[in-house]
């Protein structure tokens, strides 16, 4: 009997992670529903929308109806996905004008269209700010579409191009969607697979797909100004098509050409639309701040899959949990998802096999409040855990292990308490938990020899005098990084030793010609999305550089410093600029 009873209880993590969506739907629906039927605050909150023209520019032919017909084939989309996750036709709210049409607000820009780009959505938001304000809108309190007319189309020779703002960003109290319009799109037009027509951005396509693009893009915009981050369909998902945060922007209409099974609305993100207040009618506890604290985690793999376990305690409370596993590289577009509910003491488990050989990859773990609130913009959140996948498939949670060992260390450097950190590090027994934590301790101290006066030995670059330093942006840091997680992790493992040297940066060292060898690794600070090139020069001539390095790439290098007298590394912001170009220089070490 006891053996039954230990492999009943085996099976229960199993069980739990393997029910239906609608059950999960269901589930969810329970302990979301019974929170807002309790001292209810029922309200209809609307999309407000905007067409937006330069000064001196009409707006686009038949705009008015044309967005009529495009937002409520939208408003069908969101609502018919929702009804079959089990939701209901839950979807946004549309404003209208008193014959029924839907009320766009048309405000004219200051200044000509020479004057706009594609970067200029917040001076495009700013222009609409007080035309709004004299209507009763507060667009901080709202969420805002913006169509701009910003494109241009040759309806003679079919030709399309635009330089118009096209991004998105939002939560549950408010955001905006900068889109673009024109007066070939059209949801009557989604059907055509003639003309060809020729887009500026994606070559020569029909009249039906170049819809399906841009009307496909103002749905998965809205779906970022609602606070939906990226996701990809899992590989059990694919059949319905593919995932509107994902690609869906680009096959949004393709069932209706016979042209592919079209977008689709993954679970993960209809649970988040669930509590919206468009979705919900509700704003109870809308602007609410949120708690929520993850107890008993457990993070663990079997064959190929990872599984999480755990305990939440939330106010207000949790009605569901969305866990994003998202590979490095990419951005977040090819991150799965899996979802969970907590019970009713607030414990949860999910697991997925869903994962990218070869590749390093985060783990993030989304509270869903019953408020609308997910305690961050979007993909933001506190629970973020490493992983770290095979070219075979299978998972390795070392980097998740080694920070949760060296967690209580971190929180002693946090507090300025040298000796906690020095006593913690005493206590470890794996040696490179040890000597991360000693170096941590360690760089408080500047070295006071450059590498021309070392005597002897060989030593990480660390531990020697630079000659002269600049950074892009913050101070100079050798063995940790800056901020409150000085832990040096890049493209799915954590390093000992290594300097950071956000671009562009120069850091200088005096060797003396007495050494032979300097080896690395080059990376960028995990959960940041810059792209930098990194350079080794030795007496101004350039020793090695690499390749273009984004986020979870990394690369190695051995350089030959025989007679070299300085050496100098450098980074390089690339074309994209300096934005998040956190580079790592890693375990650089020098050999006599």
């Amino acid at each position: 009997m006891l053996i039954l009873v230990l492999l009943v209880i085996s099976l229960l993590p199993l069980a739990a992670q393997v029910s239906s969506e609608s059950e999960k739907t269901a589930a969810a629906l329970r302990i979301l529903d019974a929170w807002h039927a309790e001292s209810p605050k029922e309200e209809e909150r609307f999309l407000r929308f905007v067409l937006w023209t330069p000064k001196g520019r009409e707006a686009p032919a038949d705009y008015q109806a044309r967005l009529d017909r495009m937002m409520r084939h939208i408003q069908k989309f969101y609502a018919n996905e929702m009804n079959r996750l089990g939701f209901g036709s839950r979807s946004i709210n549309l404003p209208k004008n008193k014959d029924g049409s839907l009320k766009i607000h048309l405000i004219e820009g200051l200044h000509p269209e020479a004057n706009y780009g594609m970067s200029s959505g917040n001076e495009i938001k700013k222009e609409c700010l007080a035309p709004l304000r004299e209507k009763g809108i507060d667009a901080s309190k709202e969420t805002l579409v913006i169509f701009c007319n910003l494109a241009k189309w040759g309806a003679e020779k079919l030709i399309f191009s635009h330089n118009s703002p096209y991004y998105a960003g939002g939560n549950n109290q408010g955001g905006t969607a900068w889109q673009l319009d024109s007066p070939e799109l059209d949801p009557k037009n989604l059907v055509l697979r003639e003309p060809m027509i020729r887009d500026g951005q994606y070559g020569r396509i029909s009249l039906g797909k170049h819809n399906s693009i841009f009307i496909g893009g103002v749905c998965h915009e809205l779906g970022h100004a609602l606070g939906l981050p990226h996701c990809k369909e899992r590989p059990d998902e694919a059949a319905r098509g593919t995932a509107l945060m994902g690609s869906g922007n680009r096959t949004y209409g393709d069932e209706l050409r016979g042209e592919g099974k079209g977008s689709f609305l993954t679970l993960a993100h209809a649970l988040r639309l669930a509590s919206h207040p468009q979705f919900s009618g509700s704003t109870k506890g809308m602007n609410l701040p949120v708690m929520a604290e993850i107890s008993n985690l457990e993070i663990t793999t079997k064959e190929k899959s990872i599984y999480i376990s755990g305990t939440l305690t939330a106010d207000p409370p949790v009605y569901a949990v969305v866990a994003y596993f998202d590979p490095a590289g990419g951005g977040d577009y090819n991150a799965t998802t899996e979802t969970a509910v907590p019970d009713e003491s607030g414990n949860f488990i999910l697991s997925t096999d869903a994962l990218a050989p070869g590749k390093s990859g985060e783990l993030r773990l989304i509270p869903l409040h019953v408020n609308g609130s997910t305690g961050g913009w979007m993909s933001q959140t506190k629970f973020r855990y490493p992983y770290s996948i095979s070219k075979d498939g299978m998972p390795n949670l070392q980097t998740f292990h080694t920070k949760e060992a060296l967690a209580p260390i971190i929180e002693a450097l946090r507090i300025q308490d040298g000796r906690r950190v020095a006593a913690l590090a005493h206590r470890l027994t794996d040696p490179f938990q040890k000597e991360i934590a000693q170096n941590l301790l360690r760089s408080r101290t500047l070295a006071t020899k450059t590498p021309a006066e070392a005597a002897q030995g060989n030593g990480p670059l660390t531990r020697f005098k630079p000659s002269e330093v600049k950074v892009g942006w913050g101070r100079p840091r050798y063995d940790r990084l800056p901020g409150s997680s000085p832990l040096i992790e890049s493209g799915g493992q954590l390093f000992s030793t290594g300097i950071y040297a956000h671009a562009p940066s120069t850091y200088d060292y005096d060797l003396g010609g007495s050494w032979k060898t300097l080896t690395g690794t080059v990376g960028l600070a995990a959960g940041k999305g810059g792209s930098v090139q990194f350079i080794i020069q030795g007496d101004d001539k350039v020793l090695w550089q690499s390749k273009t390095v984004k986020e979870g790439i990394l690369r190695t290098f051995e350089v030959d410093l025989t007679g070299v007298k300085t050496l100098k590394l450098l980074t390089d912001p690339t074309q994209d600029g300096p934005s998040q170009d956190w580079s790592l220089w890693l375990a650089p070490k020098l050999i006599r």
